[in-house]
């Protein structure tokens, strides 16, 4: 091959499929090297990235782009300034500007953003557990905001997993339920958590399972809210349908039956305290509930439970978007006790965490008078709880894009709407990193002594 030919071919550099033709540089030239730490790893797990062979005192863009699963490219971008060294250390350096400011090692990740010129109202959530994320990082001259058209001067790929390796992923479809299990490397037996997610979700949500299961449990995404979970039960949920789930787990025999907790989220969460407050067969080790609220109960069936929240539609607000505000619907929280939860049955210690503009359900309120009556009836030493300031609906793992509001099927009207959550976005992220933490050592604490030696992950 002749060498000029051979020389064009090298300056060639491809991005998510992008031919991007780089220019000629001389041979004296300092090249700038990006190293990013991990380049694979869980979700949950900072980031470190160092930029270095940049002049002193020299003005750089750091933007991260990812696809997401429904091929929407989503980005986030920083401005830095290297130091005298030619050296600019995201996790140390101070970001002058762009989808977030200040000193934040992972900004590049929670600030992510639909691209410009997006479908509107997107949300970003794991569909495929078992393939990651993949986040392209680059590096640009100047500090920009619009247009990355220029080829980056550096540019790495990472991996961003919800899986950890060895962990293994079970569909169930027995017993009458439907769900996935997760379960980690090793014999076990492992502590075991019924996950329960909210509405929205097409079936199986697994993102948060996966994780948590990469942490050491064997977790059970359970589905009951999906047609195809109604037809295993001549579709009627009730309460024996998570009575089937919860002995699914105790039975099996790589989980610990007497370790068992329950965790749910908005609608999975309402539904969590109310099955654990009632008198049946369900009595998990802890509690972990996620903006839910306590006036949605579960007498007869779920579908009973969703017509109930709803029965007094004027209480649905609009914002100037026409955006859809449901928080209304759990206000003012009832004073008499038999139109609520009766929390004062709860048992097992109880972990619970809401945003304070949550505007997708009364978290927050319904915390507080969840607190009272605890109070009252002598058990509020089972509480913990956790209310964020300026904090949305959809606390999610940590690191995941802070999304206020997103389309929505209403199964009810059955037409597509756009939902308000709620939060500010730093304020909502750092819920979502501060929550995270304090979940993980609430679940080790009272599924885990030293009786039991934590798995290696």
């Amino acid at each position: 091959m002749p060498s000029e030919k051979r020389e064009t071919q090298q300056n060639i550099q491809f991005v998510f499929g992008i031919k991007y033709q780089l220019p000629e540089m001389e041979t004296s030239t300092i090249c700038p090297k990006m190293t990013v730490t991990p380049t694979r790893g869980l979700v949950d797990e900072n980031i470190v990235i160092v930029i270095s062979g940049l002049s002193p005192k020299q003005a750089i863009t750091i933007r991260s782009l990812l696809n997401s699963e429904d091929k929407d490219f989503w980005h986030a971008y920083g401005h830095y300034v290297s130091d005298d060294n030619g050296v600019v250390n995201v996790v140390e350096d101070e970001c002058l500007g762009g989808t977030y400011n200040g000193r934040e090692p992972t900004g590049l990740i929670w600030s992510l953003k639909p691209v410009p010129g997006s479908r509107p109202a997107l949300r970003l959530r794991k569909l495929d557990v078992l393939a990651p994320f993949m986040l392209n990082i680059s590096v640009y001259k100047g500090h920009i905001s619009k247009c990355f058209e220029e080829p980056p001067l550096a540019n790495a790929v990472i991996e961003r997993w919800y899986i950890a390796p060895g962990v293994s992923r079970v569909d169930v479809k027995e017993k009458g339920i439907r769900g996935t299990l997760f379960i980690p490397p090793g014999p076990g037996p492992f502590p075991g958590i019924l996950d329960m997610w909210g509405g929205g979700s097409s079936g199986i949500t697994e993102y948060r399972s996966s994780l948590l299961a990469s942490h050491g449990y064997a977790v059970l995404a359970l589905d009951f809210l999906s047609s195809q979970a109604k037809s295993m039960q001549s579709g009627n949920i009730t309460e024996k349908y998570f009575e089937a789930a919860f002995e699914f787990l105790q039975s099996h025999p790589r989980i610990c039956s007497d370790r068992i907790s329950i965790f749910g989220f908005s609608f999975g969460a309402s539904v969590a305290v109310a099955l654990v407050a009632n008198e049946n067969s369900i009595n998990p080790r802890c509690l972990v509930c996620v903006s839910g609220c306590h006036i949605i109960q579960v007498k007869n069936t779920i579908d009973d439970a969703i017509v109930g929240f709803f029965r007094h539609p004027g209480k649905v607000k609009y914002d100037e978007s026409n955006h859809v505000i449901w928080r209304g619907l759990c206000l003012p929280i009832p004073t008499d006790e038999s139109e609520k939860v009766k929390v004062r049955n709860l048992k097992c210690p109880f972990l619970l965490i809401a945003g304070s503009d949550d505007q997708n359900m009364a978290a927050a309120e319904s915390a507080e008078d969840i607190e009272n009556m605890m109070k009252a009836a002598g058990n509020e030493h089972l509480l913990t709880k956790l209310v964020y300031p300026m904090a949305g609906h959809l606390i999610d793992p940590p690191y995941s894009p802070h999304i206020r509001s997103s389309n929505f099927i209403d199964s009810l009207k059955n037409q597509r709407v756009v939902l308000l959550y709620g939060g500010t976005t730093k304020e909502h992220c750092f819920a979502q990193e501060d929550s995270w933490k304090k979940i993980l050592d609430f679940l080790h604490h009272h599924l885990y002594d030293a009786e039991i030696i934590l798995p290696k992950v």
